[in-house]
């Protein structure tokens, strides 16, 4: 089976000032694009998100604000088929962020709020199945800010945890409740720049 992934994330960029009274403007763009081709099975795979946040820091340690999250993804299959996935989320957050000297910080980000998806699923040019689900998401976020000079710096982060919730109402009224617990830590990973300014 040969599988060809291609990842694009760009994944924090930040404005930030490390004052109280000052205002956190940061979010993450991600791409992803597959395609699989195996005995009897091939699709192409594709997803687009952006994910916002601006906060404000009202003490020299804490900052509290609003998250926003969309995304699409799309499935191609072989026989004709499409489905398409778009998801929304929307949420407040709060991060105890603690310097540990000069260059080093380290963060953590508790993200709570709404979501909800979208999925169609179009069989040829006159069959098409729509099932749509809300429910809510929480999630911690720990990270590490790298001053690098002048205020611009570095932010990792090695995935977190996390907990959502998502009650589909389904075609025939039944609908389906999905409950999902993650526990990525040194799973996940991403980089972003951020200026203190």
């Amino acid at each position: 089976m040969k599988k060809m992934l291609v990842v694009l994330a760009l994944a924090m960029f930040s404005f930030a000032n490390a004052q109280k009274g000052s205002i956190l403007v940061m979010g993450s763009i991600e791409y992803d694009s597959q395609k699989v081709s195996n005995s009897g099975t091939e699709f192409k795979n594709s997803y687009f998100g952006f994910a916002p946040k601006v906060g404000y820091q009202f003490h020299q340690n804490w900052t509290a604000g609003i998250e926003a999250g969309v995304g699409t993804e799309t499935t191609e299959f072989v026989n004709n088929t499409e489905r398409k996935d778009n998801n929304f989320s929307l949420g407040g957050f709060l991060r105890y962020s603690k310097p540990l000297n000069q260059t080093f910080s380290a963060y953590a980000d508790l993200g709570v709020g709404y979501q909800s998806t979208k999925t169609t699923t179009e069989t040829g040019a006159f069959s098409s199945t729509t099932n749509k689900g809300d429910g809510f998401y929480i999630g911690v976020t720990p990270a590490i800010f790298i001053n690098v000079n002048k205020g611009f710096g570095l932010n990792f982060n090695i995935g977190g945890l996390g907990y959502n919730t998502l009650n589909f109402d389904g075609n025939n009224g039944n609908g389906d409740n999905v409950k999902n617990f993650a526990f990525t830590f040194g799973k996940a990973f991403s980089v972003g720049i951020s200026k203190n300014f």
